[in-house]
């Protein structure tokens, strides 16, 4: 095992999934990098983004302009860079991808070669996941490479 990429998202557990991923990589020797896939802009000014990691733009109205997107990346790429030096990691290779997540995070394993996927795996809303399905089940059904899930749903 050379290489583990930590697929990461504004969940406010994305720090437990990327202490879990590292230390994972660090027991093996294996080289470490940090993706976040934006989804389209729309979604950041919705109510169900969470604002509490990274970009700070919630309920935008001007989420279709350039400046906007701009932002959003640059945004995306701090909240990595955040993430990587919590870890204390300068070595921590970071990647931001837009489109679908599940697709994303495949086609970067894929292009990477990529020995271990780490995946976060909270709970969404009934309906959410009905419409949007989950990015875990989907990478999990689409790839051979193995995956590392972390459980991330708060305990009741």
């Amino acid at each position: 095992m050379k290489k583990i990429l930590i697929a990461l998202d504004y969940n406010p557990t994305a720090q437990k999934v990327a202490e879990a991923g590292y230390s994972l990589a660090k027991a093996m020797g294996a080289e470490v990098i940090l993706i976040h896939v934006m989804v389209d802009s729309t979604y950041y000014s919705t109510t169900s983004y969470s604002s509490v990691m990274g970009f700070g733009g919630y309920l935008a109205t001007d989420f279709l302009q350039p400046d906007f997107i701009v932002e959003l990346k640059k945004s995306t790429q701090d909240f990595l860079n955040q993430s990587k030096r919590h870890l204390g990691d300068d070595s921590i290779q970071t990647i931001v991808k837009e489109g679908d997540v599940a697709d994303s995070i495949l086609e970067t394993a894929k292009e990477l070669n990529i020995d271990v996927i780490v995946l976060g795996s909270h709970s969404q809303k009934w309906l959410e996941a009905i419409v949007l399905g989950s990015v875990t089940e989907n990478v999990l059904h689409h790839t051979l490479i193995p995956l590392y899930i972390i459980p991330t749903k708060n305990k009741d």
